[in-house]
């Protein structure tokens, strides 16, 4: 938990602190106080009863309030910048979570996956979270999961411009997929490609879509 601890009249004291795992809180004058079973109300008593003990204030009238519960957190998960716990200290939607959490890396899916408290998934497609509707980009509550899976892959070789290991996008068909290595390279013939999937080649036209683990060879042109 967050707490704001104050002495009414006294703005030095003044103080927002942050509830450490062994049950301390750390205040001006007073140092490191436990506060494990306490209530707002007790901890006001507690402060003000040390602060008049110590000789900082005569009667000091301490207010305290719970700024942030422990419970007021979404957890944020996968391929993002820093994933673990994103407070909820305001409406959030699902893009400005990510964001607060990094982003989504180059290795990421281009779909969140936002688990719900009462454990209902849903999969949001990312390009759709920029656009901002309320149903594409939906607000965020307290308990709620965020997972950023890693990106399928399909693998491109042979007479392509850049050969190499390529993040499977929704929809992408074998012309596209070969758009993204850079396209067919000058020795290439777009008669000449075949796909590979589990070591079984497969029959797939140029706008056919691609599986995660395919693994493209286009040959080069004979003449």
């Amino acid at each position: 938990d967050v707490v704001d601890v104050g002495v009414l009249g006294q703005s030095e004291f003044g103080t927002r602190a942050r509830v450490q795992a062994d049950g301390t809180i750390k205040l001006p004058f007073l140092g490191v106080l436990k506060v494990t079973g306490d209530t707002a109300l007790t901890l006001a008593d507690k402060v003000s009863a040390q602060l008049k003990a110590g000789g900082y204030y005569a009667k000091p009238i301490v207010t305290v309030d719970i700024a942030l519960f422990a419970s007021n957190y979404i957890v944020v998960l996968g391929e993002v910048g820093t994933p673990g716990l994103q407070p909820v200290d305001r409406t959030y939607h699902l893009s400005e979570v990510i964001a607060r959490a990094g982003g989504i890396r180059e290795g990421g899916a281009d779909y969140v996956v936002l688990t719900r408290r009462d454990g209902t998934p849903r999969n949001l497609p990312f390009d759709k979270l920029a656009r901002g509707t309320e149903a594409d980009d939906p607000v965020v509550q307290a308990g709620d999961k965020v997972f950023v899976p890693a990106s399928e892959l399909f693998y491109i070789y042979g007479s392509v411009n850049q050969p190499g290991v390529y993040g499977l996008r929704a929809g992408m068909t074998l012309r596209m997929a070969l758009g993204r290595a850079g396209g067919i390279g000058a020795n290439g013939s777009d008669k000449r490609i075949k796909v590979y999937h589990d070591g079984t080649e497969r029959k797939v036209g140029l706008d056919q879509p691609v599986q995660p683990g395919d693994v493209i060879v286009i040959g080069e042109r004979l003449f």
